[in-house]
Order: structure tokens, then sequence, then C-alpha cells
């Protein structure tokens, strides 16, 4: 285990209340048209499950539950899991974690990434797939409600009318409160926020990937939803961490992204030179840096940092704790311009699957 605490332990302590920490909270939904309309409290940072599956290496899945229970402690509210990781085995380890913690928790999860027996992966947003994806992840999360459902990928076969028609359904059932999309365009958002109230929207968000500034997050300020950024220090770029691709692990899924190719990772590198002269100057890490400048951008936005080792939780959630020049980050965002990011943020056979 990487702390002194066994996962037994830590759920004895959480349950009976004595280590826990409160840390800042923001409201994801509720603004805009619908100011009466109640939105979803979650931690500034929240914790992305994903890595405690096999996706970036090998993982221990005790590792994971450990994590989620120490995430609670420290005042953490917000877990981002998916019925697509690990075929449905995030799930379950999410499941386990929060058994006997549901009242603390902020269980955000998504459906509609279908991954085929093949190989192949397809995206399914029609309405009679909707129930059946949610009952699904509800049994493999053992809980009897998802705080909040995200359609993974936009299903561009299907109208997002009648997706999101059927996920309000669900919230009529009391199966889900709170309806998301995730890497959906302006239209898109429009479309189904008009069919029924989203609450948030998923979206790659960091000093690397910039590309819903211009048209993305004003339409959510606009209809008062909340903006959850997901790989906030671009798949670990901006942590200054890694400074070799080639000493990824076999089977991490960053060795097929372009940013991290033979050609374009060097260039990208230099980039982040900024960024470490700007934590070095103020005694914190790169990575603080990158999540300091998302929670920046407003207070609607609140960033979802994938880890299962509790050393990069505590690095990821003091973030919350350190006050920052509004200057400095200003001058991070002049001098790493996204024209200078080298590569697309996801390989030609999932690019496809993002609505523009």
């Amino acid at each position: 285990m990487s702390s002194c605490y066994s996962a037994a332990q830590y759920q004895t302590k959480l349950v009976s209340n004595q280590v826990y920490q409160f840390m800042k909270k923001r409201i994801l939904g509720g603004g805009g048209y619908l100011k009466d309309r109640l939105g979803v409290q979650v931690s500034s940072v929240g914790l992305g499950c994903m890595s405690m599956t096999p996706v970036y290496g090998k993982t221990v899945p005790e590792d994971g539950i450990e994590t989620i229970h120490y995430a609670v402690e420290r005042g953490v509210n917000f877990l981002d899991t998916s019925d697509s990781y690990g075929d449905g085995r995030n799930e379950e380890l999410v499941g386990r974690a929060i058994r006997n913690l549901r009242n603390r928790i902020v269980v955000a999860t998504k459906f509609g990434n279908v991954n085929l027996p093949d190989g192949r992966r397809i995206v399914n947003g029609r309405p009679e797939y909707v129930a059946k994806a949610c009952e699904n992840c509800l049994k493999r999360l053992g809980i009897e409600y998802i705080d909040l459902y995200y359609l993974h990928r936009v299903d561009l076969e299907v109208p997002i009318e009648d997706t999101v028609g059927a996920m309000g359904n669900l919230v009529k059932a009391g199966k889900i409160r709170h309806i998301g999309l995730s890497e959906a365009g302006a239209e898109t958002i429009r479309r189904a926020h008009a069919e029924t109230p989203l609450t948030a929207l998923q979206t790659e968000y960091s000093l690397f990937s910039r590309g819903i500034e211009e048209e993305i997050l004003p339409t959510c300020r606009e209809l008062g939803i909340g903006v959850v950024s997901y790989a906030p220090l671009s798949r670990g770029l901006l942590s200054g961490t890694i400074k070799d691709q080639r000493k990824l692990e076999d089977g991490d899924r960053r060795r097929s992204m372009p940013r991290y190719s033979p050609e374009n990772f060097s260039a990208n590198l230099k980039l982040v030179e900024p960024v470490e002269k700007l934590a070095k100057e103020m005694s914190i890490t790169p990575a603080q840096v990158a999540i300091g400048w998302v929670l920046s951008q407003g207070q609607d936005i609140v960033a979802i940092a994938g880890t299962a080792k509790i050393e990069h939780l505590d690095e990821n959630i003091s973030t919350c704790e350190i006050e920052f020049d509004p200057e400095s980050l200003s001058e991070l965002t002049r001098l790493i311009k996204q024209s200078d990011v080298q590569g697309e943020r996801y390989p030609a056979t999932l690019s496809k699957w993002l609505d523009a």
C-alpha cells in the first residue's frame, strides 16, 4: 500500500468521519436561463478513475480503492468513471470503493462507447440502449441512482434529442439525477439542452487543448451548463515528469497518441518549459500549475485529474490551496499557443467520434 493506512482502515476512519477534511466546492449547472434549476455541488478537483484499470500500464485494484478512500478523506466528492473503462471493471472497482460512503460521493459515469468482441468500437446513442446501459451501470456500481450520467460520445447517426430524451426519462424514473454530454459541439449542446436540461459538459481542456474557448465554452456559459475538464495535464505532458516517451510501459495507450509520437513529443516537451519555470518560482509542481490554470478559467469549471496513486492525488488536489498570480497564468496562456502544440488530441481512429 502507498500509505500508512490499509484500505480497510481508511473505510473505518471515513465512516466515523474522524479524519474528514473539506476542500473547495463548485456548482455544475443551474445558471444561464435556467437559474432556478438546481445544479450539483462537487469538489473543484475531482478524481478520474480510468487509470485504476489498465490503460496507462499495469494496475493494482487495491491501490485504486485506497486512493478513492484517501480522496474522500481529503474532501474530494466527485468520482468519474465509465462503462467502457476496462469493459465495466472500472465501475465495479468504484462500486467496491464507495460501499458505505454513498451519501458523500457524487458519482459520474458515462455510456455510449461500446467495445465489440472483435476489438472494434462503436458509439451507441439509440434510445432503446440508454435504459439498458444505465441498468448495467447501476448494477456494477452497486448504487440506486447515478448523480451525473454522461453520453460518452455523440452518436452521429441518432438525433441528439432522441438520446437525451431517453436520458430525461431516466431522471423521471429516479435512475439518474443530472444529465451530461462528453465531447459535444456547440450546436449539439444547444439542441440537447432544448430537449432536456443539461448539467455538465465533459471535455478535454488544458493549456495544450483550448479548442472549446471559441464557441463551446461560451455556449455552456450562456445556457448555465458546467464544464468538467478531463486531461488537464494533457495526459501527463504538462506534468513535467515524462521526458522520454519511449519509457512508457507496454500497453500504455499514450504510445498511440499523436502528441506522444516521436516526431511531435520533443516539440511539445519544449512548450512545457514556461510551466516548469513558473512552478519553480512558486516552489510547486508543473502539474499544480497546469491544474491551477484550468481552475482559473472560471468558477463554472472543475478539473478531473486521473490517477491511481495517492502521492499524485495529494499533489493534484492541493492545487486548490494555492494562490496563483492571475498575471502569471495569463502569461502562460500567451506563451503556450494552441497552434504550436504538435499533433491532434486523438489518433484518427478515435477522432472520428468527436463532435465538432
